[in-house]
């Protein structure tokens, strides 16, 4: 990336803590590695990537021209979340199937 708010990368981790599972859905930008907002829960539902968009879109102005790239999870291919990219004019990039060295800055994040 060139500039910020250019290409950005999402996907979701779990890890536990004190024996509990949590789920983490951040957003970099590939401009620096900046972290532009996260969501954290105990459970990975389609809430925790469509609360995650809706903060990250505070950061995006009409004149970027953002890609966000994400590898082929059911959460990344839902409805709601294609349309709310299409709407705010982002354009959608997800890896090949099978292929988590497509999304390796996150994968290693």
């Amino acid at each position: 990336a060139q500039k910020p708010n250019q290409k950005w990368v999402t996907d979701i981790t779990e890890f536990k803590v004190f024996g509990e599972k949590l789920y983490l859905s951040p957003i970099l930008d590939l401009f620096n590695s900046e972290v532009i907002t996260y969501t954290l829960q105990s459970r990975p539902t389609f809430d925790l990537v469509d609360r995650m968009l809706a903060q990250g879109l505070k950061y995006v102005k009409e004149s970027d021209e953002l890609l966000l790239h994400s590898d082929q999870g059911w959460h990344y291919r839902m409805p709601k979340y294609r349309r709310t990219l299409k709407e705010h004019k982002i354009t959608q990039s997800m890896s090949r199937k099978g292929n988590c060295l497509d999304n390796s800055v996150m994968e290693n994040f």
